[in-house]
């Protein structure tokens, strides 16, 4: 198992709690991220929104991909991956950049935008729900095109068309950078399995995770390719010295404020989604539906649930924490080590 968090970018993740200590700023952003990397945590993922999701729009949000290059720079191990929506920017040119930049540490999750209010605001393309996927083979298309060996590139499609385009230098990654997505719908699995290396998902349960990954593991077999390289599990995590201590936790941020200004999104996450699994507000009040794998409680039975994950087939833990910094360390201190100790007592039995 390998523990990546989510970039702190919007303030928190928390859309019930104002202030959680964590302000939306490089200096923070850096410091955490420095940080993990120190500690032992892999990767970091940046969610790309122009707006503020989790905190209400007119909250300050850092943009992605000025703070992934950043962050390339002022760290030296930590795997940067960056999300990309098609009908914003074609961002392969600054992809390849950021992975010399980073000496091939940049990846990228593809997310097939579901914010209609957001694209309205900053002029992206916001399609219906598999239309979207369609245009996303031929960003993806595209982009591998532009990575690849062969110089210049031109592609005719429904959605994108290139003419003899260069792209110097290519990343450092060959053939190509990393590409995450996740996706429920049939049209975003089927999309996934044929043209990204890595599969994704929101918070769920063991058992809802189980049968994802065995399912996209059969269709990417289908499809002839290599298996996926790894799957990724979004969780927020609620650490304390007793059970009773992280109830209490969990009931303060799931105390559901309708109101407030961070569910200015859930009716079009809820009704342009195509989701497997029903959203309610409750579990809307942390992002990513990061309450759902219920990693909450002591150190010893956070660290058992993390193991049935792995035993599913989860590779990465995308964490989210609050306060970020305070949090993290208590997680790389008290459940990491522990988790390792009892995969090697279950491997000797």
């Amino acid at each position: 198992m390998e523990y990546g968090f989510w970039l702190p970018i919007f303030g928190g993740w928390l859309r019930n709690v104002e202030d959680e200590q964590m302000p939306a700023t490089f200096d923070y952003a850096k410091q955490v991220a420095q940080t993990a990397e120190r500690i032992g945590f892999s990767t970091t993922l940046i969610a790309e929104l122009n707006l503020n999701d989790i905190k209400g729009l007119e909250a300050p949000s850092l943009e992605a991909w000025t703070t992934a290059a950043a962050i390339a720079a002022t760290t030296e191990r930590l795997e940067i991956m960056t999300a990309v929506r098609p009908g914003f920017h074609n961002p392969a040119k600054m992809a390849a950049n950021i992975d010399q930049l980073s000496n091939g540490r940049f990846t990228l999750n593809v997310v097939s935008a579901w914010w209609e209010e957001e694209a309205r605001q900053y002029n992206g393309i916001f399609t219906a729900h598999d239309e979207r996927y369609a245009r996303t083979k031929e960003f993806v298309t595209i982009m591998k095109g532009l990575w690849a060996d062969a110089s210049p590139y031109s592609f005719d499609g429904n959605y994108y068309t290139l003419e003899q385009t260069q792209l110097h230098p290519k990343p450092v990654q060959r053939p190509g950078i990393k590409l995450y997505a996740g996706g429920e719908s049939e049209a975003g699995k089927q999309t996934i399995v044929n043209h990204c290396d890595a599969y994704v998902m929101h918070g769920g349960t063991v058992e809802e995770v189980a049968v994802k990954i065995e399912d996209m593991k059969t269709r990417r077999h289908a499809t002839g390719q290599p298996p996926f390289e790894s799957f990724g599990l979004a969780a927020y995590i609620i650490c304390r010295d007793t059970e009773e201590e992280a109830v209490q936790e969990w009931q303060r941020i799931t105390d559901v404020k309708e109101d407030s200004a961070g569910y200015v999104g859930y009716d079009d996450f809820v009704s342009k989604s195509q989701l497997e699994q029903q959203v309610k507000r409750n579990d809307y009040s942390v992002s990513n539906r990061g309450l759902r794998p219920d990693l909450i409680g002591t150190p010893e039975q956070i660290a058992e649930r993390i193991l049935a994950f792995e035993e599913v087939g989860v590779t990465l833990l995308l964490l989210q924490f609050s306060p970020q910094l305070e949090e993290m360390e208590r997680f790389a201190r008290d459940v990491m080590p522990l988790v390792e100790e009892k995969r090697k007592v279950g491997q000797t039995k």
